[in-house]
């Protein structure tokens, strides 16, 4: 049999226990098929993106299935039609993985294998760099004589409005 991971998003005002007897209800179609479930995991309640259905959050669930492509058919058109469930997504997989996903790990345990993290990046201050001699501009005045240097002010042709 074939090895699948789907995930599927729930709508945000149903309770847990509804996600629960959802999953239940899915897990009796896939067995029912001849297949088999097995981790399941609940993600919990979680914002979305952009909004699916006028909702913005969505409970998540993965669960991993074995079973022949026909139950995932079955399980797939069922969630389809149902209108608790927002998405899904199906991936076929070569083994399952062992331990928790990647959504249940800890921050900590996710840090150790690596990821942005693991760069050196030295330190990170603006303030201290070599700009160079800018030999090409004049120095900056910041004097109340800025722009004495241009002459005296003109109005605007065309301008007719005015204090006058």
């Amino acid at each position: 049999m074939a090895l699948y991971e789907h995930v599927f998003l729930a709508r945000q005002d149903l309770s847990q226990q509804q996600v629960d007897a959802l999953v239940e209800q899915y897990k009796g179609v896939i067995s029912a098929n001849g297949g088999s479930v097995g981790r399941v995991e609940n993600w919990g309640l979680k914002s979305l993106t952009y909004r699916v259905n006028k909702n913005r959050k969505a409970y998540y669930t993965l669960m991993d299935l074995s079973c022949p492509p026909a139950a995932l058919n079955e399980m797939e058109r069922q969630m389809g039609l149902s209108e608790d469930v927002l998405r899904f997504l199906t991936i076929k997989v070569e083994a399952h993985e062992e331990g928790p996903s990647a959504m249940m790990q800890k921050r900590e345990e996710r840090s150790e294998r690596g990821g942005f993290g693991d760069r050196d990046r030295g330190p990170r201050s603006f303030g201290d760099r070599d700009r160079g001699d800018r030999g090409d501009r004049p120095p900056r005045s910041f004097g109340g004589d800025a722009g004495a240097d241009r002459g005296p002010r003109r109005p605007r042709e065309g301008f007719e409005g005015g204090a006058e």
